[in-house]
């Protein structure tokens, strides 16, 4: 029975992954390559090498939805020619029947989050950066200008409440990738002290690995006294400052979120903790939850598609298609909401991420349970 309904479920899952990803990449691919070529001169072998580039991203999104296609197609029609009621003729329990889809389904998320993580995110880079190149625009593997980096602390107040407060400002106008040029920090770190401590200028910059400090070059230190007024003004050649390595971290990291794997995204993560930017951390969270999150939608759709394939019907395979994109469309109306609810810091990242999971999960379940008592 298992291979039998492994078999029946393998090709409609194939043509649902083409069909989908066709679908999706067209929409957020294909018309944006043709306008390239058409009007930036884009030449047609690059657009066909940024175009496969692009389609690991769109065939991680396909694979939930060509669970959810096979196994309301599958299950529709062994409902529809009886075969399930013969089963069950013969003593197999609903629960045994879906079982087998269910088993198949995270067998997808396996492979939806190794596409996820490991292919999908690097393919993207490198198609942004084949584009950029084509284009000649290359946009290299680091932020090029205006580097701003602030970081806060905690104040405690009178009344015992904390207010987050400018620690240390660090600005610089270029970095070719070694040396940042055109640098003001503005430092206020020191414990008890509300007002500036001291401003440093230097014309260029670069981070000493060695000995874990900053190498400033031809500048200024200006120190200010708790009143405010300048209490010295120290000029140099070569001055050795012993501030966080973190503006470095942010100028070279230049990936989008769907650049970068989970690793990536938590190293992005740590940075935007230091910079103590709230809702850049909060978003940050909640998409990381969504990388681990979208991979078990496979076994979502599975046991829906599943349950409702399993009524008793008489419909064809367009009615199971219209289905499937009326519940796609639905989970991720759902999704949508609860991710923007988790980013302005209503729910909780895990909430905002698994929301629509664990509701489509519920009804899946209360689905299979109400068929399996008739």
């Amino acid at each position: 029975m298992d291979r039998y309904l492994a078999s029946e479920l393998l090709p409609p899952f194939l043509f649902g992954v083409g069909a989908f990803s066709s679908i999706l990449v067209s929409i957020g691919a294909v018309f944006e390559l043709i306008r390239k070529v058409v009007e930036s001169g884009l030449p047609l072998t690059l657009a066909g090498q940024v175009f496969l580039l692009r389609l690991p991203e769109f065939i991680v999104l396909a694979f939930p939805m060509s669970t959810l296609l096979a196994t309301l197609m599958t299950y529709s029609r062994l409902s529809s020619q009886s075969e399930l009621v013969a089963l069950r003729g013969c003593g197999v329990s609903v629960y045994r029947m879906v079982l087998t889809a269910v088993i198949l389904s995270l067998f997808v998320t396996g492979l939806t989050f190794i596409f996820n993580e490991q292919i999908a995110p690097v393919a993207k880079y490198q198609a942004t950066i084949t584009l950029n190149k084509a284009l000649k625009s290359e946009r290299p593997t680091f932020k090029q200008a205006n580097i701003i980096y602030p970081e806060y602390r905690r104040v405690k107040q009178e009344d015992g409440s904390k207010e987050k407060v400018l620690s240390r400002l660090f600005y610089a106008d270029q970095f070719d990738g070694n040396r940042m040029k055109g640098l003001t920090v503005i430092d206020r770190s020191q414990e008890g002290l509300e007002t500036l401590s001291q401003i440093v200028i230097a014309d260029s910059g670069k981070w000493n690995p060695s000995e874990n400090v900053w190498d400033f070059y031809d500048g200024t230190i200006y120190l200010v006294s708790s009143d405010s007024s300048y209490r010295n003004i120290i000029k140099f050649e070569h001055q050795k400052l012993k501030l966080p390595r973190t503006p470095l971290d942010v100028a070279q990291k230049s990936r989008d979120y769907g650049e970068m794997n989970i690793a990536q995204a938590l190293e992005q993560l740590e940075i935007e903790r230091l910079r103590g930017d709230d809702r850049k951390i909060q978003k940050l969270k909640v998409r990381i939850q969504e990388k681990f999150s979208l991979p078990f939608v496979c076994v979502v759709f599975g046991l829906i598609g599943s349950a409702l394939g399993s009524v008793p019907q008489r419909s064809g395979k367009g009615t199971s298609f219209a289905l499937s994109i009326v519940i796609i469309f639905t989970y991720y109306i759902v999704s949508f909401f609860a991710s923007a609810l988790g980013q302005a810091g209503i729910l909780s990242p895990f909430m905002a991420a698994w929301t629509s999971n664990f509701l489509c999960l519920g009804i899946g379940i209360f689905l299979l349970m109400r068929i399996a008592k008739r």
